[in-house]
């Protein structure tokens, strides 16, 4: 085996790389023999300790075997799994533990966040091809798939969480934005209309797809709802007998201790919806009412995907889970 080694990692890390790409694809099979340090050595210039070393890691991550005399060989394969998500939000946490929790044995996953900066997705995305033999994404973009992405060979590329790709040749499980979020205020009708008005607080610097406003405006003026889309909110602007849909966690936390410096109660002087429900919804203010779709179903459904190497196009139910906010 020739190895074309480039800069910015070790030479025996990417030895070790290396053979993880030949076992996974095929090239050297359960029992076979591998290269002697010698010949290793030798073809790569490189120092028989970095082999032997590069070596000892493979045997120590359970990949390779050794009998005195004769040899290393193959002993088992790795399934690596890359997971890299959009940004850290506790909903995440469900997330990645529900595709841990629901993989068989055998499986690593190394979970990284691309803030959506481009430099850092592409960056990641680059290096990663080859590397993985699965690929578990959050995109960029609600309504088509990043070139770079096209990168990755289709039948190991899951994208997550964003998307309306039923015309593309890739396995998804997304969560609807728009009509969902329609229907979700919907069904919670009745609450909404014991108050006066309802606002949605979408930011500027959110990434949330801008579409759902339009569902947004659809509900309030289909049900004679006073409605308004806002990109910032401060105390003076909180008022009694509005219902408040927000977005990003953090100016949820924001508008709740608006409230009680205010001294409005939620759930009677002021309503609150938040957007993705977390554990902690639970708990504050006798529970915050969220429109949320099933992060541990996605979790579940990425995980079989992984495991099965099935294609999969499926649109997670999003659903208004009703508590003392509103």
């Amino acid at each position: 085996m020739e190895i074309v080694f480039e800069d910015g990692a070790t030479k025996l890390t990417q030895i070790v790389d290396a053979f993880i790409r030949e076992i996974n694809g095929g090239v050297y099979k359960l029992g076979d023999f591998l290269p002697s340090v010698n010949q290793l050595s030798a073809v790569n210039n490189v120092s028989r300790q970095t082999v032997a070393n590069a070596y000892a890691e493979l045997k120590r991550r359970g990949l390779v075997g050794s009998i005195p005399g004769k040899g290393y060989f193959v002993n088992g394969g790795v399934n690596k799994v890359l997971m890299l998500l959009d940004s850290y939000t506790p909903f995440k946490d469900v997330l990645y533990n529900a595709v841990a929790a629901n993989l068989p044995k055998g499986y690593t996953i190394d979970l990284l966040f691309h803030h959506y900066n481009l430099r850092i997705f592409e960056s990641v995305i680059n290096d990663s091809i080859g590397r993985y033999n699965m690929y578990v994404v959050m995109n960029f973009n609600n309504d088509r798939i990043s070139d770079t992405l096209r990168k990755i060979d289709p039948a190991k590329l899951l994208i997550l969480d964003w998307g309306k790709y039923k015309a593309e040749n890739y396995s998804y499980v997304c969560q609807d934005f728009d009509r969902a979020l329609y229907d979700c205020l919907v069904s919670g009708l009745p609450h909404i209309k014991k108050y006066r008005k309802i606002v949605m607080y979408l930011p500027d610097s959110s990434f949330h797809p801008r579409s759902c406003t339009r569902y947004f405006s659809r509900f309030c003026k289909q049900y004679g709802i006073q409605g308004e889309v806002v990109n910032r909110i401060c105390k003076a602007d909180v008022r009694r007998g509005t219902v408040y849909l927000v977005v990003p966690q953090k100016e949820l936390i924001e508008l709740v201790k608006f409230c009680r410096d205010k001294k409005y109660r939620l759930g009677s002087d002021v309503g609150l919806i938040a957007y993705n429900d977390t554990p902690m919804y639970e708990v504050i203010d006798h529970g915050i009412t969220a429109i949320s779709t099933d992060f541990a179903l996605m979790g579940k459904r990425a995980a079989h995907f992984i495991a099965s190497k099935q294609k999969i196009q499926e649109i997670i139910p999003t659903q208004l889970i009703l508590r003392g906010t509103l």
